[in-house]
């Protein structure tokens, strides 16, 4: 089981709820059980694969609630009109990549990799989306703790 290091005050599902609302979005119960057991912060394994041809990459950290660098409303608006819509930005890379969370019918709970150095001009493209796993927690479970497989 993955272990996540993390000073984030603990959020209720209220936080959560006053979130979806106000970013218009829903958000999975897999995630959201997510978020309140962790709140974001570094996973004590943090490499994955993205595909054969992509090879791994490792997470930098987890996004959040709260008065943090990688608070997930700040990052949401970060990458607003970059990333694909129906996808949030939940974690990133030690790259500048995103870890995204799949938000609407078609991609609903899907964990997806987004290549930064790939990025369209068209916010519908998907050519630099890179499906990863079915959920966050399938997606915690592949993480492992170094390149090696």
């Amino acid at each position: 089981m993955i272990m996540l290091e993390s000073n984030n005050e603990k959020i209720s599902i209220e936080t959560i709820k006053q979130f979806e609302n106000e970013n218009e979005v829903k958000l999975t119960e897999k995630y959201k059980q997510f978020l309140l057991q962790w709140n974001g912060g570094y996973p004590s394994a943090s490499t994955f694969k993205i595909s054969d041809e992509k090879g791994n990459s490792v997470i930098n950290v987890f996004n959040g609630f709260g008065d943090m660098y990688d608070n997930l409303e700040k990052v949401i608006n970060i990458y607003e009109y970059r990333l694909p819509n129906g996808f949030i930005p939940i974690a990133d890379d030690s790259a500048g990549n995103v870890i995204c969370l799949g938000t609407n019918e078609s991609y609903y709970e899907n964990i997806y990799f987004w290549d930064h150095e790939q990025e369209s001009e068209n916010p519908d493209d998907m050519s630099n989306m890179y499906f990863l796993a079915n959920d966050i927690n399938q997606f915690l479970s592949m993480l492992h703790a170094s390149l090696e497989e």
